[in-house]
Protein backbone atom coordinates (compact mmCIF):
# COMPACT_ATOMS: atom_id res chain seq x y z
CA UNK A 1 0.00 0.00 0.00
CA UNK A 2 2.71 2.64 0.79
CA UNK A 3 4.59 1.80 -2.33
CA UNK A 4 1.70 2.11 -4.52
CA UNK A 5 0.87 5.40 -2.85
CA UNK A 6 4.24 6.84 -2.98
CA UNK A 7 4.08 6.07 -6.56
CA UNK A 8 0.74 7.68 -7.08
CA UNK A 9 -0.84 4.64 -7.95
CA UNK A 10 -3.97 2.85 -7.71
CA UNK A 11 -4.31 1.19 -3.86
CA UNK A 12 -6.04 -1.84 -4.07
CA UNK A 13 -8.38 -2.43 -1.27
CA UNK A 14 -10.72 -5.94 -1.19
CA UNK A 15 -14.37 -5.86 -1.14
CA UNK A 16 -15.69 -2.59 1.05
CA UNK A 17 -12.29 -2.37 3.06
CA UNK A 18 -14.47 -3.44 6.06
CA UNK A 19 -12.50 -6.80 6.71
CA UNK A 20 -10.62 -6.46 10.28
CA UNK A 21 -7.19 -7.65 10.76
CA UNK A 22 -4.82 -7.38 14.04
CA UNK A 23 -2.15 -5.16 13.51
CA UNK A 24 1.34 -5.59 15.04
CA UNK A 25 4.47 -3.43 14.60
CA UNK A 26 7.23 -5.04 13.19
CA UNK A 27 9.43 -4.63 16.30
CA UNK A 28 7.15 -5.28 18.65
CA UNK A 29 6.74 -8.80 16.81
CA UNK A 30 10.97 -8.90 16.19
CA UNK A 31 10.89 -8.81 20.76
CA UNK A 32 8.25 -11.05 21.33
CA UNK A 33 9.24 -13.65 18.83
CA UNK A 34 12.94 -13.42 20.82
CA UNK A 35 11.04 -13.86 24.10
CA UNK A 36 9.78 -16.84 22.97
CA UNK A 37 12.87 -18.14 21.71
CA UNK A 38 14.72 -17.57 24.70
CA UNK A 39 12.30 -18.48 27.37
CA UNK A 40 9.54 -20.46 26.07
CA UNK A 41 8.61 -23.76 26.85
CA UNK A 42 9.79 -25.86 24.16
CA UNK A 43 6.94 -27.61 22.11
CA UNK A 44 4.50 -24.54 23.11
CA UNK A 45 2.51 -22.41 20.69
CA UNK A 46 2.41 -18.63 21.71
CA UNK A 47 -0.10 -16.74 19.63
CA UNK A 48 2.13 -13.23 19.26
CA UNK A 49 -0.48 -10.20 18.72
CA UNK A 50 -1.42 -6.36 19.85
CA UNK A 51 -4.85 -6.72 20.53
CA UNK A 52 -5.12 -3.70 18.11
CA UNK A 53 -7.58 -4.88 15.40
CA UNK A 54 -8.48 -2.17 11.94
CA UNK A 55 -10.73 -2.63 9.15
CA UNK A 56 -8.24 -2.50 6.60
CA UNK A 57 -9.80 0.55 4.97
CA UNK A 58 -8.79 2.39 8.22
CA UNK A 59 -5.19 0.80 7.46
CA UNK A 60 -5.11 2.22 4.28
CA UNK A 61 -6.86 5.79 5.00
CA UNK A 62 -3.76 6.28 7.97
CA UNK A 63 -1.43 5.97 5.12
CA UNK A 64 -2.97 7.90 2.61
CA UNK A 65 -2.70 10.20 5.06
CA UNK A 66 0.68 10.15 6.42
CA UNK A 67 1.46 10.61 2.86
CA UNK A 68 -0.35 13.30 2.26
CA UNK A 69 -2.70 11.76 -0.37
CA UNK A 70 -6.10 11.54 -1.21
CA UNK A 71 -8.45 8.53 -0.56
CA UNK A 72 -9.61 8.71 -4.55
CA UNK A 73 -6.50 6.31 -4.87
CA UNK A 74 -8.72 3.51 -3.07
CA UNK A 75 -9.49 1.38 -5.51
CA UNK A 76 -11.93 -1.49 -4.28
CA UNK A 77 -11.51 -4.61 -5.87
CA UNK A 78 -13.05 -7.70 -5.46
CA UNK A 79 -12.19 -9.99 -2.31
CA UNK A 80 -10.54 -13.53 -2.80
CA UNK A 81 -13.38 -16.31 -2.17
CA UNK A 82 -13.37 -17.72 0.90
CA UNK A 83 -11.35 -14.79 2.31
CA UNK A 84 -12.08 -14.51 6.34
CA UNK A 85 -13.59 -11.19 7.36
CA UNK A 86 -11.80 -11.27 10.51
CA UNK A 87 -8.00 -12.15 11.89
CA UNK A 88 -7.52 -11.99 15.56
CA UNK A 89 -5.58 -13.54 18.36
CA UNK A 90 -5.95 -14.95 22.14
CA UNK A 91 -2.63 -13.57 23.46
CA UNK A 92 -3.27 -14.62 26.91
CA UNK A 93 -0.61 -17.10 27.11
CA UNK A 94 2.22 -15.36 26.04
CA UNK A 95 1.19 -12.50 28.01
CA UNK A 96 0.53 -14.63 31.53
CA UNK A 97 3.70 -16.53 30.73
CA UNK A 98 6.10 -14.98 29.34
CA UNK A 99 5.11 -11.42 30.65
CA UNK A 100 5.21 -9.84 27.07
CA UNK A 101 2.64 -7.57 25.15
CA UNK A 102 2.84 -5.17 22.41
CA UNK A 103 4.35 -1.44 23.21
CA UNK A 104 3.90 0.50 20.11
CA UNK A 105 0.07 1.65 19.46
CA UNK A 106 -1.28 1.49 15.98
CA UNK A 107 -0.78 5.02 15.15
CA UNK A 108 3.15 5.29 16.63
CA UNK A 109 3.70 1.85 14.37
CA UNK A 110 2.24 2.95 10.61
CA UNK A 111 3.95 7.00 11.54
CA UNK A 112 7.26 4.35 11.98
CA UNK A 113 6.74 2.48 9.04
CA UNK A 114 6.08 4.84 6.66
CA UNK A 115 8.78 7.13 7.93
CA UNK A 116 11.08 3.75 7.05
CA UNK A 117 9.78 3.47 3.32
CA UNK A 118 10.55 7.36 3.03
CA UNK A 119 13.89 6.99 4.50
CA UNK A 120 14.37 3.93 2.25
CA UNK A 121 12.93 5.35 -0.78
CA UNK A 122 15.40 4.22 -3.26
CA UNK A 123 15.07 0.28 -2.31
CA UNK A 124 11.08 0.92 -2.53
CA UNK A 125 11.47 1.62 -5.70
CA UNK A 126 13.08 -1.15 -6.53
CA UNK A 127 10.68 -3.39 -4.86
CA UNK A 128 7.57 -1.46 -6.68
CA UNK A 129 9.76 -2.70 -9.63
CA UNK A 130 9.74 -6.25 -8.74
CA UNK A 131 6.23 -6.49 -7.38
CA UNK A 132 4.66 -4.86 -10.36
CA UNK A 133 3.82 -8.14 -12.21
CA UNK A 134 2.47 -10.04 -9.05
CA UNK A 135 -0.23 -7.08 -8.28
CA UNK A 136 -1.22 -6.72 -11.74
CA UNK A 137 -1.67 -10.74 -11.50
CA UNK A 138 -4.11 -10.30 -8.25
CA UNK A 139 -5.55 -7.37 -8.51
CA UNK A 140 -6.08 -6.86 -12.33
CA UNK A 141 -5.01 -3.07 -12.26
Amino acid sequence: MILKALMDEPVPVYGDGSNIREWLYVEDCAEATLKVVENGKIGEIYNIGSGIEKKNIEVVKSILKLLGKWDDFIVFVKDRPGHDFRYSLDTSKIQKELSWQAKTTFEEGIEKTVKWYLDNLDWAKNKLTELRDYWNKIYHI
